[in-house]
């Protein structure tokens, strides 16, 4: 239980979404992910976690978000993700914490899939790879839709455990060879 109202971390997660839209509006222009917005969704987070009460858990959610920065590191390293990418995903497994790591996965890879299919459509710019084929498209807009549907889901009270019982078998289901 907190001393504040509920309706004070709701705005929090509102001007977070709004960071979020607007991080992800810059990305897809200038394929850019600013550090001043990866910043502000650092301290909302700190001022998300005051406003909850959720200190207890708040040092796991920064452990497994270092865990997950880390990993993204090294595919920086690789070549295959940006900086700002890198970054980001950082702060959002901050936000998800371990509860909701898979959901926002999932929902991330959809979205992902979504908006590479959009791109080889040419419904959607990207750039082209250094061995001249097309296909290297903005990550933010993913990360954003992810997480904001993250924030819907926890403030509609949906238990997200029982949404992946339900559909882990759908998609073990889906994926068998026939």
């Amino acid at each position: 239980m907190t001393a504040f109202p509920v309706g004070w971390s709701q705005l929090v997660l509102v001007v977070t979404s709004a960071v979020l839209l607007q991080t992800a509006w810059t990305d897809l222009r200038e394929y850019k992910i600013r550090n001043d917005r990866v910043l502000a969704l650092l301290g909302l987070f700190v001022l998300y976690a005051v406003l909850n009460g959720q200190w207890a858990g708040l040092g796991w959610n920064v452990a497994f978000a270092a865990l997950m920065f880390l990993a993204m590191f090294v595919f920086y390293l690789m070549g295959w993700m940006g900086a700002g990418d890198v970054k980001i995903m950082g702060v959002a497994f901050l936000w998800t914490g371990i509860s909701d790591a898979l959901m926002f996965a999932i929902l991330l890879g959809l979205f992902c899939a979504m908006h590479s299919l959009a791109a080889t459509r040419g419904w959607v710019k990207s750039r082209e790879t250094a061995s001249g084929h097309r296909g290297i498209i903005p990550f933010a807009p993913s990360v954003a839709a992810a997480l904001i549907c993250i924030f819907i889901l926890r403030a509609a009270h949906v238990d997200l455990a029982h949404i992946l019982a339900y559909v882990g078998p759908w998609f073990w289901f889906i994926a068998q060879p026939r």
